[in-house]
């Protein structure tokens, strides 16, 4: 499969490089274009070869991922809509839904809609890919397959995107809050910062793997750790004493809203 990129910002290069990194497609197969001169001399510069035009990149490739800015999509899909001929669409532009990219590039064209996050770079991504895509079969096994090498991959129908888009798409920026705070206790305890952070991140990373790879409850795994009259118990106390699940869930709904917006 020969892959176009449309856009190397963060999640672009997120998941070319995660694609090359763990052997998931080779570079020579992968084509870049995006606007900004720099951008381009940095994928260069990596080593995948370089389109200076959105439609060279399309005529040389069989599938084309689009990674731009919602607000730039409807102008690209009207430049690139007449050389896409029987080429696969795989748009993982927030928001924008496929009966939207078909009513720009036609109805018999074939797309794909991925929301991916940008862990993708060290193939720890998440991936729900359109179930209703009218990709072929054949595609869609290919692309499980490539999505599956830097990450977890979930069959989604497309209208579950924005609450995906609320959750997992922005969740490692919560995340990195979450460690931040972490971090920034240890430090005002007395711990280096580095150290601190160091600290935090693995025990997000251990939790996270423990869950994933026993299959427990996270509740049971809180439980695990909290002993009676325990010092984890009193924290847990004070977390809920300012609302911690409530406020999360009150940032996924914000985003999941934005989103449908």
């Amino acid at each position: 499969m020969k892959l176009g990129v449309i856009g190397f910002g963060n999640m672009g290069s997120a998941i070319a490089k995660g694609f090359v990194s763990k052997k998931a497609t080779d570079i020579k197969d992968i084509g870049v274009f995006d606007t900004y001169d720099k951008t381009r001399e940095r994928a260069k510069t990596d080593g995948f070869k370089v389109y200076n035009d959105e439609t060279d990149l399309v005529k040389n490739s069989d599938t084309i991922l689009v990674a731009v800015k919602p607000i730039h999509a409807k102008s690209l899909f009207e430049k690139i809509a007449a050389e896409l001929n029987d080429k696969l669409i795989i748009s993982i532009v927030a928001g924008l839904e496929s009966e939207t990219i078909k009513s720009w590039i036609g109805r018999d064209k074939r797309v794909l809609r991925i929301m991916p996050n940008t862990p993708a770079i060290v193939g720890e991504g998440v991936f729900a890919l359109d179930s209703d895509s009218n990709a072929y079969d054949e595609e869609k096994k290919t692309l499980d397959g490539m999505f599956s090498a830097i990450g977890l991959v979930e069959w989604v129908e497309e209208r579950l995107f924005p609450v995906v888009t609320g959750l997992s798409g922005g969740g490692p920026a919560y995340v990195a809050m979450f460690i931040e705070a972490l971090a920034d206790a240890g430090v005002l305890h007395g711990l280096k910062r580095d150290v601190a952070i160091k600290m935090a991140a693995k025990t997000v990373l251990g939790s996270a793997a423990q869950l994933l790879e026993t299959g427990i409850h996270p509740a049971v795994l809180k439980d695990m750790v909290c002993s009676p009259a325990g010092t984890t118990i009193e924290g847990v106390k004070a977390l809920e004493d300012y609302s911690f699940r409530a406020g999360v869930i009150e940032a996924i709904t914000a985003a999941t809203l934005k989103s449908k917006k």
